[in-house]
C-alpha cells in the first residue's frame, strides 16, 4: 500500500516513536514541491483556516465538516426517490399509480438537483468571499520573498480553480452513483450526461457569477466604493440563493405551467436554463421545445459569466494590491447624527459608565471589522430568506401566475426575525479573535471582572442586542402590513403583533445570553472542535418550537385584552426569572480566583487553590 494511500487512512503517526521503529525508517526524505505547489497549498490553507471560517484555528476539521455538509443532501434525496419511483400496492394510501411518476414530477425532481449544485456553490463562494483576493499580510509576507508576483498570481488563480472544482465535486459526485438505482432511467448513459452536464454547469454558473461581480466591481470603483456595498451584496447574494432552495416547493408547484406555457420568466430565472440541459440530454416524447432554447440560454451565460470572471480578475487584483502597497487615505469625522442616539441610550439604556464604555465598545468594533459583520450578514441573509419563503405563495389563477401573502407567515414573521436577530448577534458577540480591544476591560475590571463592573457591562450588552432586535423586528412589522389581509390590520390584531415581537425579542435575549460572561468580542478560543451537527440540532428544534409559538401566541392574544394582558405578565415574570439566574451565575463566575494572564483557567473554574 502506497504511502499516498496511506495518508488518507491516517490522520497523523504517533507522536513518540522507538528508537528501534525510528532506525528501522531510515532518514527522513522530505517531499520535493516547486514553488508554485507550495504557494497553491499555502492559498488552499487560508481558504478554510481563516478567522470566519475556523474562529479556532482548526482548519481541516472544519474542512471536513464542510464537505459532509455539502455533499448529504444530494445523496439523501437520491436515496428517498426510491419509494416514488418504486410505490408499493395501495401506499401511499388511496394511491392506484404502479409505475414511475408522471413526467413533470420527475423535471422537479431533477430541478431540485440543479438548484442545489447553484445554491452550495454560489454560497461557498459567498462565504469565502474576501480570500479570493490578497490582503495586507499577504502583501508583507510575499512582497519580501524571493517569489516573483506573476507566480503568486498563478498559485492563487489555481487554489481558486480547485476550490470551486473541489466543491463542485463534492456537492454532486454522490447523486449520480445512487440516481439509477432509485429512479431505474429507461437509458442510463442519458441520465448520468444529462445530470453531469447540468448540475456542473449551474454549480459553475453560480461560483462564476459572484465571482465575477465581485471582480467587475472592484475593477471597475476601487478598493474604497466596494468595501461599502461589500456586505450589502454579500447579504442579498445569500439571502436569495436561501430563499431560492427554500422556495423550491413552491417552485416546483408552477414549473409545469411555466414551461408548458411558454411563460417569458423561464428565460429570466438562471435555474431554469440549466433545467434544459438536464431535460434536452434525456429527451423523450413529453419533452417540451423551451428545453432547447432554455439549454442555449444556459450554454451562452455560463461562456459568458466565466469569460467576465476571467477577464475582470486580474484588473481587481491589481487594483486591490496597489491599494493595500499605498495605502487608503482614511477620514475620521465624527459623525453629528450619532449625537442625539448617543443622548437618547444614554439616558434611557446605559446610564453607569462601565455600560457606556462596553455599549460604544461594541458600536465602534463591529464598524471597525468586517469579520464580525460577517456573521451579521450571513445571520441576516439566512434569516431574511426563511422569512420570504414562510410569507410568500405563489399559484397559477386562470393561466395567471400570482404571488401572495400568507396569513401564517405573518403572523411567524415576528418569531423568525426575533430568532435569527438575537442569534446572530451572539455569534458574533461570543466569537473570539479581538484580544487587542479587550484587554482594557481586564486591566480595568480584573479577570474575572468584579461583580459590579461584570453585571453592568452584561446589562449593557443585552440593551444593546434587544434594542437592535426590537427595532429590526418592528420594522418588518411595519413592512409586512402593505401586504397583510383586512383582518391583521385591527388595532387588537397589531398590539397581538407587537407584543409577541416585543416578547421574543426580551425572552430570546434573556436565553441566549444567559450563559454569556464577558464583554463581546473578547472571547477566547476554548480549543475544542465545534460540532457542526449539534449546533445544527439545535437550530432544528429550538427554531421552529420559536416561529410555532409566535403563530398560537399571536392568535390567542388577539381574541380578547385580558389574553392582552396575561400575555404582558408572563413575559414580565419570566424575564426577572431570567433577570435572576443571570445575576447570580455572574456572582458566581465573579467569586472565582482571579487567573493570571496565560493561566489555565480550568483548576481554577473547579475551586481548587495551588
Amino acid at each position: 500500500m502506497g504511502d499516498g494511500f496511506q495518508r488518507l487512512i491516517v490522520d497523523a503517526p504517533p507522536s513518540v516513536l522507538s528508537l528501534s521503529v525510528q532506525a528501522a525508517m531510515g532518514p527522513v526524505r522530505q517531499p520535493k514541491r516547486s514553488q508554485f505547489s507550495l504557494l497553491v497549498r499555502h492559498f488552499l490553507e487560508r481558504f478554510f483556516n481563516h478567522e470566519s471560517a475556523s474562529p479556532d484555528g482548526d482548519g481541516k476539521t472544519r474542512l471536513v465538516q464542510l464537505a459532509f455538509a455539502a455533499g448529504l443532501p444530494g445523496l439523501l434525496v437520491a436515496v428517498y426517490l426510491w419509494p416514488l419511483y418504486h410505490p408499493f400496492p395501495g401506499w401511499p394510501p388511496g394511491s392506484t399509480r404502479v409505475g414511475p411518476p408522471p413526467f413533470w414530477l420527475q423535471v422537479n425532481h431533477h430541478f431540485f438537483f440543479v438548484i442545489y449544485s447553484f445554491v452550495v456553490m454560489g454560497l461557498i463562494t459567498v462565504f469565502e468571499w474576501d480570500l479570493f483576493f490578497p490582503d495586507l499580510l499577504d502583501v508583507l509576507v510575499m512582497g519580501t520573498l524571493p517569489v516573483p508576483q506573476r507566480r503568486v498570481f498563478m498559485g492563487r488563480v489555481a487554489a481558486i480553480g480547485l476550490l470551486i472544482l473541489g466543491f463542485l465535486f463534492d456537492a454532486n459526485f454522490l447523486a449520480p452513483v445512487i440516481l439509477p438505482m432509485s429512479t431505474d432511467p429507461p437509458s442510463l448513459m442519458l441520465l448520468e450526461m444529462g445530470h453531469v452536464a447540468a448540475v456542473t454547469a449551474s454549480g459553475l454558473f453560480g461560483a462564476s457569477s459572484i465571482l465575477a461581480v465581485q471582480s467587475v466591481l472592484l475593477a471597475l470603483f476601487g478598493e474604497r466604493l466596494f468595501r461599502k456595498v461589500s456586505l450589502l451584496l454579500q447579504g442579498a447574494a445569500v439571502t436569495g440563493l436561501v430563499m431560492l432552495l427554500l422556495l423550491f416547493p413552491v417552485l416546483s408547484g408552477v414549473t409545469p405551467f411555466l414551461l408548458q406555457s411558454g411563460n417569458r420568466m423561464i428565460y429570466l430565472f438562471p435555474p431554469y436554463w440549466f433545467l434544459g440541459i438536464y431535460q434536452q440530454a434525456l429527451g423523450g416524447p413529453s419533452a417540451v421545445s423551451e428545453f432547447h432554447t432554455l439549454q442555449t440560454i444556459a450554454w451562452i451565460a455560463l461562456g459568458s459569466m466565466m469569460a467576465m470572471a476571467v477577464i475582470a480578475y486580474p484588473i481587481a487584483y491589481l487594483r486591490r494590491v496597489k491599494n493595500l502597497v499605498e495605502g487608503a487615505v482614511t477620514r475620521r469625522n465624527r459623525s453629528k447624527a450619532s449625537l442625539p442616539a448617543n443622548a437618547v441610550a444614554h439616558t434611557v439604556l446605559v446610564r453607569k459608565p462601565v455600560g457606556r464604555a462596553v455599549f460604544h465598545f461594541i458600536n465602534q468594533t463591529l464598524m471597525r471589522l468586517p469579520r464580525y459583520r460577517i456573521y451579521l450578514v450571513l445571520y441576516g441573509g439566512v434569516g431574511l430568506s426563511v422569512l420570504i419563503a414562510s410569507v410568500l405563495r405563489l399559484s397559477v389563477d386562470r393561466g395567471q401566475l400570482r404571488a401572495q401573502a400568507s396569513d401564517d407567515g405573518i403572523r411567524a414573521a415576528v418569531g423568525i426575525v426575533a430568532f435569527w436577530a438575537t442569534i446572530g448577534l451572539r455569534t458574533a458577540f461570543v466569537s473570539s479573535g479581538n484580544q487587542r480591544g479587550g484587554w482594557v476591560f481586564r486591566f480595568t475590571h480584573g479577570r474575572p471582572a468584579h461583580f459590579a463592573a461584570a453585571i453592568d457591562g452584561l446589562r449593557a450588552v443585552k440593551a444593546w442586542v434587544l434594542t437592535s432586535a426590537m427595532l429590526v423586528t418592528a420594522l418588518v412589522v411595519a413592512v409586512l402590513r402593505f401586504v397583510a389581509p383586512a383582518d391583521l390590520l385591527t388595532l387588537r390584531a397589531t398590539a397581538a403583533q407587537l407584543l409577541v415581537g416585543a416578547g421574543l425579542c426580551v425572552l430570546l435575549t434573556d436565553a441566549v445570553f444567559a450563559q454569556v460572561l464577558i464583554v463581546p468580542f473578547t472571547g477566547e478560543s476554548s480549543g475544542e472542535a465545534p460540532n457542526i451537527a449539534f449546533t445544527l440540532l439545535k437550530f432544528f428544534t429550538f427554531f421552529p418550537f420559536v416561529t410555532t409559538g409566535a403563530v398560537a401566541a399571536d392568535i390567542w392574544i388577539e381574541q380578547s385584552w385580558a389574553h392582552f394582558s396575561a400575555a404582558a405578565l408572563t413575559v414580565l415574570v419570566v424575564h426577572l426569572w431570567f433577570r435572576y439566574r443571570h445575576r447570580e451565575s455572574v456572582r458566581i463566575n465573579s467569586q472565582q480566583a482571579e487567573v493570571e494572564e496565560g493561566e489555565d483557567e480550568f483548576p481554577m473554574r473547579l475551586g481548587l487553590r495551588y
